[in-house]
């Protein structure tokens, strides 16, 4: 498969669809190839999910968060596309991905954890930080598990953006994902928070979970924003780290961390 299809999923509050469909074409992926396509025209019947690839669910504030972040987008999924998206998500060569509000959405639609591969199944939250604020800041990052979204990184940072980041689980059922290996990411204190002075989990996540897999590892929940973190430019550290190359006499990178996660993805369909 040469040239991998994205569909970047937009409407009712979504807003940060096209910076993730910019971070796929810089990833790799032809441009024509990826779409931003509203979620009625797949109800509609005028796009279909068989077109594609790779599915990604943005962040933004679908519906205002009105009746719980993600809900309601997780309702229209489930009473009008819940076939395509089970039948996509059943594919070895498809994957997919949900980024702070599509994070929370994936979660509502029982498509992460999904423990023993039972999609449909709401077996986790994301409930409000424990500061009771808005949180928008980076974070530090340890990846674990084998999504392929995270191949070759371990250690990554990125922006979080959000009221309702708060990973909780009953015992039994943060267990079962513990030891399924389903972890994605971990919030760790490393050099962002180093050099920015801050605290390393910013919303009081059980077990500083930031991010999660379906068993596979292909369909992978976020709530930090890598779409937010692909140009050096974006890091709250570029000026020290111009200024540090600058010095050395060494090239300044272009790229920043949450570059290589989609770069992943579009490798990996194209193997």
């Amino acid at each position: 498969m040469a040239d991998p299809r994205v569909l970047v999923l937009a409407g009712y509050g979504i807003n940060c669809e096209k910076e993730t469909a910019y971070a796929f074409s810089r990833a790799g992926a032809k441009e024509k190839h990826v779409s931003i396509v509203h979620i009625n025209d797949i109800i509609s019947g005028d796009e279909s999910l068989g077109k594609y690839q790779i599915l990604a669910f943005p962040g933004g504030f679908s519906w205002g968060d009105d009746t719980g972040a993600g809900n309601a987008l997780a309702n229209k999924v489930s009473n009008n596309m819940w076939a395509q998206v089970y039948d996509f998500v059943q594919n070895e060569d498809h994957l997919g991905i949900g980024i702070c509000n599509g994070f929370q959405a994936l979660t509502n639609l029982g498509l992460v954890p999904a423990l023993d591969r039972k999609y449909g199944e709401v077996e986790v939250e994301l409930k409000h930080n424990d500061s009771a604020r808005f949180r928008d800041r980076w974070v530090d990052l340890r990846a674990e598990g084998n999504s392929p979204w995270l191949r070759g990184i371990d250690q990554i940072a990125m922006p979080v953006r959000h009221g309702e980041g708060r990973f909780f689980a009953e015992p039994e059922v943060l267990k079962a994902i513990e030891g399924a290996g389903q972890v994605a990411l971990r919030y760790n204190h490393g050099s962002i928070c180093d050099f920015l002075s801050y605290d390393a989990n910013p919303n009081g996540s059980l077990n500083d979970i930031a991010g999660i897999t379906d068993p596979s590892g292909r369909i992978l929940g976020l709530m930090p924003h890598p779409e937010a973190a692909i140009d050096i430019r974006q890091d709250p550290r570029y000026t020290h780290i111009r200024e540090q190359c600058m010095r050395s006499g060494v090239e300044l990178p272009k790229e920043g961390p949450g570059l290589q996660v989609f770069r992943n993805a579009v490798d990996y369909c194209r193997k």
